[in-house]
């Protein structure tokens, strides 16, 4: 009996890089998985069935049980029939894995609309959309569930040439801590990951050839995704990991001491005679 096996779990975005080393190591683990990856490029232009399939025959290859699906996050229906594939695949829902991802990099002045709403409609929009019917799946089930999102350094320490994802990424830790506190009573555990690992998603970023970058697999973060998904991990949620390489730690946003003004209300000044104190 594995860690996982008498688990369901959707992975989106499971075709390749991350998201196809989470789908590996849930199944290993003795989970049945929902390989979703609607088959484009990293720009998210294309679709195609041979990604998903490819993971699904590795899977059954190794023994695992998993099933295909092709359908785009970025959509509603698209997210209702991602979770009722699963269903109708394997009966139930147990955990959803929201990987799926595509990169529109572009400084502020020369990013226009449509490079704004694509990231922020698979990544933020993407992450509501499967996420909300399998929530109220699991809590119909009523024995709890996890939910695992995909936030990012990006959103939340910032990175050049990015406002579209980062704004998406900061967002889906926002949606993290609102939803954990949602799903206490039903005992779904919702906690995110913020992953740094070589892929088609990242291979030509600043820094990516380095020998250090090169070390960071897919593989380095999937034992993460099985231990979140378990039952180890039952009293964890509203949690953000940094993991890759490697290294696994706790991100955290963090409220200073400050200065409070006894009375009246700040001055300008008085806050500019403040501020080392205030930015401690």
């Amino acid at each position: 009996m594995g860690l996982l096996s008498d688990k369901v779990v959707i992975v989106t975005g499971a075709g390749g890089g991350i998201g196809r080393a989470h789908a590996l190591a849930l199944a290993e683990a003795g989970a049945a998985v929902l390989v979703n990856d609607l088959g484009g490029a990293r720009d998210g232009s294309g679709a195609g069935s041979a990604m998903a399939d490819a993971v699904v025959k590795e899977i059954e290859a190794a023994g695992g049980r998993a099933a295909p699906n092709y359908e785009s996050v970025a959509t509603v229906d698209g997210g209702e029939r991602i979770v009722a594939a699963a269903v109708e695949a394997f009966g139930r829902v147990d955990c959803v894995v929201n990987n799926a991802g595509i990169l529109r990099d572009k400084t502020l002045a020369k990013l226009d609309e449509g490079q704004w709403d694509d990231v922020i409609d698979v990544h933020l929009k993407g992450t509501y959309a499967v996420t909300r019917p399998a929530f109220l799946r699991m809590r119909e089930q009523g024995d709890g569930g996890s939910i695992i999102n995909t936030s990012s350094t990006s959103g939340l320490e910032g990175n050049f040439g990015q406002t579209n994802y980062g704004a998406a990424k900061a967002g889906i830790a926002g949606f993290t801590r609102c939803l954990a506190l949602e799903g206490q009573k039903y005992g779904i555990r919702v906690n995110a990951i913020a992953p740094a690992a070589l892929t088609r998603m990242t291979e030509d970023l600043p820094g990516a050839q380095t020998e250090r970058f090169q070390e960071m697999t897919p593989e380095h973060i999937a034992p993460l995704i099985v231990y979140l998904a378990s039952d180890l991990a039952r009293d964890v949620t509203k949690r953000i990991f940094f993991v890759g390489g490697g290294r696994i730690s706790e991100m955290r946003m963090v409220r200073a001491e400050g200065v409070k003004k006894g009375n009246g209300l700040w001055t300008p000044q008085e806050i500019a005679n403040q501020i080392d104190v205030i930015l401690e």
